[in-house]
């Protein structure tokens, strides 16, 4: 990849002006297939704490992109803020430093929409959310690429926040989006959920997911939170994360499934080895499909990658002394 030789600062409304949804899926799809290929790797969160609040950091490196980097984000009295650090692969100069916090989202999402790609079932048309918040607006978007749907339903416990996200969903999106009243009103007759909320327990009644249902669990990245009932992931077909390693660091809605024995971590299934055939995923469409999402650093510099280019290529970015 051809670059100039000074890193490029990239600001958040450079990144939204240089990428959309569709490149997101595409990005993370590519970063998935390249590790299943054995070409890319990556390392889960870590975590260190002040009082007043978290660094976390991740990394990861795609030889066949060309690029290694990490991201890393605080959380501070209420307040985040992300960046990736882009680097080449071969030579170990510094690219470029993002503003992530668009592409955090972006990139979330489109790794629920390359799972439902590969998982749900191809006629599936009816998505269920649970959740109102900044995620949930990519998880529809993403979903909405891979699945022709006729109907999504949002549910969250605030009754004005459904109905805000709904409106604009349905006014920028063109999709039918309503506000559900109750998640059972949600899942009811839906063919994919997403969940993308914050809470420490679970969200829907597990008796409402029905044969066929493909779920994306997006929300939690802890130990000490669940978004779904321990019985539901241990009645599951085909359980599919995004890492295995990052299970045991904050995969908490496995956490009790695999402590029950109700899950093996041998039969957890990496999104990476179904992207490239090496696992079959769905065999048939009565099968309950799960992938629990973290979210890895491979998803963000897959993504950042295309974003430096992009700025190349157009010009956008910032010029950051040479020595950086």
């Amino acid at each position: 990849m051809s670059s100039p030789s000074t890193p490029l600062y990239l600001t958040e409304a450079d990144v939204s002006k240089l990428v959309i949804m569709t490149d997101a899926l595409k990005a993370v799809r590519d970063g998935f297939e390249h590790q299943g290929r054995g070409h890319a790797t990556h390392e889960a969160r870590r975590r260190v704490r002040v009082p007043a609040g978290v660094l976390h950091v991740m990394s990861a490196a795609d030889s066949e992109s060309g690029v290694m980097g990490l991201k890393a984000y605080t959380t501070v009295k209420g307040e985040a803020r992300f960046h990736v650090l882009l680097y080449c692969a071969e030579t170990g100069r510094l690219l470029s430093v993002i503003e992530a916090s668009a592409l955090g989202r972006l990139r979330t999402g489109a790794a629920s929409g390359v799972a439902t790609d590969l998982l749900a079932p191809a006629d599936a048309n009816v998505l269920a959310v649970i959740g109102s918040g900044y995620q949930a607006w990519t998880q529809v978007e993403a979903i909405g690429h891979v699945r022709n749907l006729s109907e999504v339903r949002v549910y969250s416990r605030d009754p004005d926040r459904r109905r805000s996200l709904s409106d604009l969903l349905c006014a920028r999106l063109g999709l039918w989006v309503f506000p559900a009243e109750s998640p059972e009103a949600a899942l009811d007759g839906a063919h994919i959920l997403a969940t993308a909320t914050s809470s420490a327990k679970p969200v829907f009644p597990g008796a409402s997911v029905a044969p066929g249902m493909h779920l994306n669990l997006a929300g939690s990245n802890s130990l000490l939170k669940s978004e779904v009932e321990a019985a539901v992931v241990g009645r599951a077909d085909l359980v599919t994360v995004d890492s295995r390693d990052a299970v045991e660091l904050e995969g908490g809605d496995l956490l009790e499934p695999l402590q029950r024995g109700w899950l093996h971590r041998d039969a957890l299934v990496e999104l990476c080895q179904v992207a490239v055939g090496m696992h079959p995923g769905r065999t048939s469409p009565e099968q309950v499909t799960i992938f629990k999402s973290h979210g890895i650093a491979l998803e963000d510099i897959a993504l950042a990658e295309v974003v430096y280019r992009r700025a190349i290529e157009s010009g956008r970015g910032v010029a950051l002394p040479a020595t950086v």
